[in-house]
């Protein structure tokens, strides 16, 4: 075996996806951010005030996006590069709510399960390894002490320009952990066949030295 699919895991800003990149760039695998996705489509229906309520609404929306990440793995939506926007407090406090709609998780599953048809893929989100692709060779849980996270966020979004105070960087980690976790379609969950890694005192480096481990245990091989 030389290409596996590679499925982690885990509540908001464990660093899910600065793992899951430092895989695919080690492995010359694509990396899929599927957050990034959820968040397009949130940024589409705050644009077109789209009511999480109206199902017919949301059906109609989920027709006109396009999402594909171009390669330096940004987010383009219907043609426009939202990298940016998408990152923004504003979708940031919309998305868990969006992402816990059925039709729009039904309709993200479906692209990134065509995504991974080839195998050769690293992909990070809240289900991955229990719905995506259960399958997967390897899955990964991915842990952090909650205020190690929320000072990695609110340095993450300072670093990007992005104003927002620690409390409300907290307040809104709390929310999308409660919306993750309770939500009745795809809830965050650790796959039972999942190897959990709290990077809570882990460096990046070390985390993916143990990650790329884990990877060649389960068949990987470099391309």
């Amino acid at each position: 075996m030389d290409k596996i699919i590679i499925a982690i895991d885990g509540h908001s800003s464990c660093g899910k996806s600065t793992l899951a990149k430092g895989l695919a760039s080690s492995l010359n695998y694509t990396y899929i951010d599927s957050g990034a996705m959820y968040r397009a489509v949130t940024l589409f229906f705050l644009r077109q005030e789209v009511k999480l309520e109206d199902e017919e609404q949301i059906r109609q929306a989920l027709q006109h996006i396009n999402i594909r990440f171009n390669a330096e793995n940004r987010t383009i939506l219907n043609g426009e590069d939202v990298e940016n926007e998408i990152r923004k407090m504003e979708v940031s406090n919309f998305v868990s709510q969006v992402s816990a709609v059925p039709a729009v998780r039904r309709a993200m599953v479906r692209q990134q399960q065509a995504m991974g048809k080839d195998k050769g893929i690293v992909m990070d989100g809240r289900d991955i390894g229990t719905v995506v692709f259960p399958d997967a060779e390897l899955k990964i849980f991915l842990t952090a002490d909650p205020e190690k996270r929320a000072q990695r966020r609110f340095e993450e979004l300072l670093g990007k320009g992005i104003k927002a105070s620690i409390e409300e960087v907290r307040q809104n980690l709390s929310l999308r952990d409660h919306i993750d976790s309770t939500r009745e379609d795809s809830p965050l969950r650790q796959a039972a066949d999942a190897t959990v890694i709290d990077n809570t005192h882990l460096n990046r480096e070390e985390q993916l030295e143990y990650a790329l481990e884990l990877a060649h245990s389960a068949g990987a091989v470099s391309l």
